[in-house]
């Protein structure tokens, strides 16, 4: 039923800033802004190894959110080093929300809240690299289905 992530969505009452500071964090501008760049409503990021999309959604536009706490689901996303990742998420502004902690062998997790008030997870997981390998040792299809 789930197949892999497609898009995760960020809540923010700023989203200029929001995009600003996930433009620091990831170290690429978003390909895709709504309306405008100038006031934007929506923007989003392609990143990481599967070109995933981060989106960052006005408040405004939301359902049920609390702006004023932390919520929803954590999403975590694959690092190298979940110790390094989560000193750079606080340096960039970011509070703890849980420290780095070993789930088991060869996975470890850590989150924080953005400024924003959403919950960013980071993880390192030895399965997700074992499927990057498979992957890159799986051949190519020559043509794309079609539907």
């Amino acid at each position: 039923m789930l197949r892999g992530l497609t898009t995760i969505t960020y809540v923010a009452t700023d989203v200029a800033a929001a995009a600003d500071w996930y433009t620091e964090l990831l170290g690429v501008r978003p390909y895709f802004t709504r309306p405008d760049a100038a006031a934007p409503a929506y923007v989003e990021f392609r990143i990481g190894d599967h070109q995933a999309e981060l989106g960052i959604v006005d408040a405004r536009w939301t359902t049920g959110g609390q702006a004023d706490r932390p919520s929803g689901t954590i999403t975590y996303w694959a690092v190298d080093d979940p110790q390094a990742a989560y000193a750079r998420l606080l340096s960039l502004g970011a509070t703890p929300h849980e420290p780095p902690t070993e789930r088991g062998q060869g996975f470890v997790t850590a989150s924080v809240v953005d400024p924003f008030g959403n919950v960013l997870g980071v993880m390192y997981n030895e399965h997700y690299l074992d499927m990057l390998e498979t992957r890159a040792k799986a051949p190519r299809r020559a043509t794309r289905p079609t539907t």
